[in-house]
């Protein structure tokens, strides 16, 4: 059971240090603290982008194939794309970035004020 158990472990710690690289660094000079929200917050991203990569008509347990937009016709495909590209834009826009930047700030000092 214990083999089993550090085997799903390390399948997972596998995942999240191919995903995020803060997890493949060194971590020596770290506290148990600070790896500890690394950890929770890589976490709860994979899962979010796990979540969001979801097909909405699949069953909770099941996952969108990779390719199934694929046999789409050339019109979902530009909507598609066109809906890619905005996102994309979203993410990269720097207002954007400092705003969601700052509201996570005042979220942090609200819900943790001066420690």
């Amino acid at each position: 059971m214990q083999e089993s158990a550090r085997k799903d472990v390390e399948r997972c710690f596998g995942v999240l240090q191919a995903r995020f690289a803060i997890v493949k660094g060194a971590s020596r000079f770290w506290n148990e603290k600070d790896m500890a929200d690394i950890m929770k917050t890589c976490i709860i991203l994979h899962n979010m982008i796990v979540e969001d990569e979801r097909d909405d008509t699949a069953p909770d347990h099941e996952y969108a194939e990779p390719f199934a937009s694929s046999a789409k016709s050339s019109d979902d495909e530009s909507t598609t794309f066109n809906e890619f590209l905005q996102r994309y834009r979203a993410i990269r826009d720097m207002s954007e970035h400092y705003l969601l930047r700052n509201n996570l700030i005042e979220h942090l000092w609200k819900r943790k004020g001066d420690l």
